[in-house]
């Protein structure tokens, strides 16, 4: 069965809706679709739209998911996507209970989306965009055909996180020159003096250095890209020698990108947003008596730890209820973190009630990396038992490497930045003045995977047509240069 809803479970969505307005939530109109597994399993394949371009990824993706509901391995109970009106999916199959979880969840994701300032960039009528983008590829399909939009759209996918997440908010390139300002090439300056006196006035030393700074400023100038591009996408669509139809496609999928970048950017935020909204609406408004034991079976499902894994609903919820009650408490800023009596902290409550108002002001500014980095404490670490672990070659196994609170967070921030993906820019787009593309690699201290890497470049020159570089560094091998010339791959060490 889709769209609309039974009327039973229309009503229960008013109610909700109703609860989570009354504490404050603010989102655009909620739209529910009930589908069957079937059908769910289709829009989940697509990202949670209806219509998008065809691609093969989509299909194996629908028969990973079909099989993993087929074998108990997975259950989809909803589905939200950002748009305004915001369009949610029900899963047919789940009881009653379930599903009032689940729209209580929803508003809570609805009301994210709409008033975290990561999401300001996004189009909300993403719905109509990639319908749009559907309509224009299959028309390029029936123009060149399925095979040569297919391998363009693989090559697309495969670098479509080479994109500068942070700049919707951030100018990264320096204004272009006043061409007025720059009519007149420049030239060294020279003090005017006796001629006896010019060697002593004029140093020719000096005025060699000097004229070698005008020529680099010079040769900055005319640097392309002006400054490093992190957008590489960008400059691809931009400088590549690329049919207009190609860097149309190499568009839309960067649009797309662009989209989804902060779903990753507040995975943590987001989803803890939502589940505490389901906890406190289904527990202070909307459950029965008979309704409790149910409820707290699949919402500690939704929470649950497995197997050391880091479960983004479970420390977005407790981060979110830990920043909540310790600023209703009064436990923060520096007399707070100066005590030194552990039992005068473990009793500390200041009576302040300011943590409904707090975790409101969190849902607006913050993204996962400054939440984490922000409100993850010591005290916390401890209280839930948090370590890093690594794997051991020896006994084949993931074990426990450190319970340090230092270590935690710096390896939880790692894998946060960028999605705990590698951050690559643009440096010169005609490397040795042969119009090759030269790319820099940012290492945080994690080392490529070579087979990624080559993989990359070799579709990177796919679109590049010349020569692709991509400067980075290896452990025991120092700074390394690695290459694609079209026929081979080449690595050689730069120190």
């Amino acid at each position: 069965m889709t769209g609309g809803l039974p009327s039973e479970l229309a009503r229960w969505a008013d109610k909700i809706r109703g609860y989570a307005e009354e504490f404050g939530l603010d989102f655009p109109e909620v739209r529910f679709h009930l589908l069957d597994w079937k059908g769910i399993n289709e829009v989940a394949s697509y990202g949670g739209f209806p219509t998008r371009y065809p691609h093969w990824s989509y299909g194996m993706e629908y028969e990973r998911m079909s099989k993993s509901y087929a074998y108990g391995l997975h259950r989809i109970y909803e589905m939200v996507i950002n748009t305004d009106p915001c369009h949610a999916y029900l899963l047919a199959s789940n009881n009653l209970i379930d599903q009032k979880l689940v729209m209580a969840h929803v508003y809570g994701h609805a009301d994210f989306f709409k008033n975290n300032l990561w999401y300001a960039h996004t189009n909300r009528r993403m719905l109509d965009e990639m319908a749009n983008h559907a309509t224009r590829i299959y028309r390029y399909i029936e123009r060149y055909g399925y095979e040569a939009v297919e391998n363009l759209i693989d090559v697309g996918l495969s670098i479509d996180n080479l994109i500068d997440i942070h700049s919707p908010g951030i100018r990264r390139q320096p204004r272009p020159p006043d061409p007025a300002l720059e009519a007149e090439p420049k030239t060294v300056k020279r003090i005017p003096s006796k001629e006896y006196m010019d060697s002593f006035v004029n140093p020719p030393d000096f005025l060699a250095a000097q004229k070698k700074r005008l020529e680099d400023e010079t040769k900055q100038a005319r640097r392309f890209p002006v400054a490093s591009e992190r957008d590489v996408m960008l400059f691809l669509v931009n400088h590549a020698p690329l049919e207009t139809w190609e860097a149309d496609v190499l568009d839309m999928l960067r649009e797309e990108a662009y989209y989804f970048a902060p779903q990753g950017q507040t995975k943590i935020m987001n989803e803890g947003w939502a589940s505490f909204w389901h906890s406190t609406i289904m527990t202070r408004r909307v459950l029965s008596d008979a309704e409790i034991i149910d409820y707290a079976d699949h919402h500690s499902g939704t929470v649950a730890m497995h197997s050391g894994q880091l479960n983004p609903y479970k420390l977005g919820l407790e981060l979110l209820r830990d920043v909540e009650e310790r600023w209703d408490k009064g436990r923060f800023g520096r007399e707070y973190d100066e005590c030194d009596d552990r039992t005068r902290k473990a009793t500390w409550d200041l009576k302040l009630g300011l943590g409904r108002e707090k975790i409101f002001e969190v849902r607006r500014i913050y993204n996962d990396i400054g939440f984490v980095d922000q409100f993850l404490t010591e005290d916390f670490c401890e209280r839930y038992k948090l370590f890093t672990y690594r794997w051991n070659p020896r006994t084949e196994r993931y074990e426990i490497a450190s319970r340090d609170f230092a270590a935690i967070k710096r390896q939880l921030l790692q894998s946060l930045t960028n999605f705990g993906q590698p951050i690559i820019a643009v440096e010169d787009g005609n490397y040795s003045n042969r119009g090759e593309l030269y790319l820099r690699h940012q290492h945080e201290g994690v080392d490529l995977k070579l087979d990624y890497a080559r993989d990359t470049l070799a579709n990177l020159y796919a679109v590049w047509r010349r020569p692709v570089h991509l400067e980075t560094a290896l452990e025991g091998k120092g700074r390394t240069l690695l290459t694609f010339d079209g026929q081979a791959h080449i690595q050689k060490r730069l120190d």
